[in-house]
């Protein structure tokens, strides 16, 4: 088991507080000293140009799954040169008729040091999604749609 942990910190820049005014800007902080500035998304009155949780939600969904591929594919000797994914996240009301992100589909697309067989790598990415903690904390539907050129 192990614990993890963030700061994060928001502060009113806004003259009044209402819905449609009140800033959405604000700083994840990491204990390894990096840190995020955030935002909502823009159809929640957000900076466009700042990471959005919908946003971060996916990239630690598909970061997740990567490196739990990988881990796979060293156990089993299949050596990986690249892994690239450009996966996407949908909002839809769930059944109480609150907004989720409903669907996060992700499009990995690996290139190893030999011929990997289709049969090879979708069990590779079957394996990972079955191991990922992210995956597995999430009520979304998943989706894994390799890409193979």
């Amino acid at each position: 088991m192990s614990e993890h942990y963030i700061e994060l910190n928001w502060q009113r820049s806004s003259e009044d507080f209402t819905y449609e005014t009140y800033n959405r800007n604000h700083l994840i902080q990491f204990p390894g000293g990096q840190f995020i500035k955030a935002s909502s998304a823009p159809a929640y009155f957000g900076d466009s140009e700042l990471v959005n949780p919908e946003e971060s939600l996916l990239a630690a969904v598909s970061s997740c799954h990567m490196l739990t591929v990988l881990a796979i594919a060293a156990k089993k000797k299949l050596v990986i040169n690249h892994y690239q994914d450009r996966p996407v996240a949908t909002l839809a009301p769930n059944a109480e008729g609150r907004m989720m992100v409903d669907t996060i589909t992700l499009k990995p697309k690996i290139s190893f040091e030999v011929e990997v067989n289709e049969q090879t790598v979708e069990k590779l990415h079957e394996s990972a999604h079955k191991h990922c903690f992210i995956a597995n904390s999430l009520l979304s539907e998943q989706i894994i749609s390799p890409v193979f050129e």
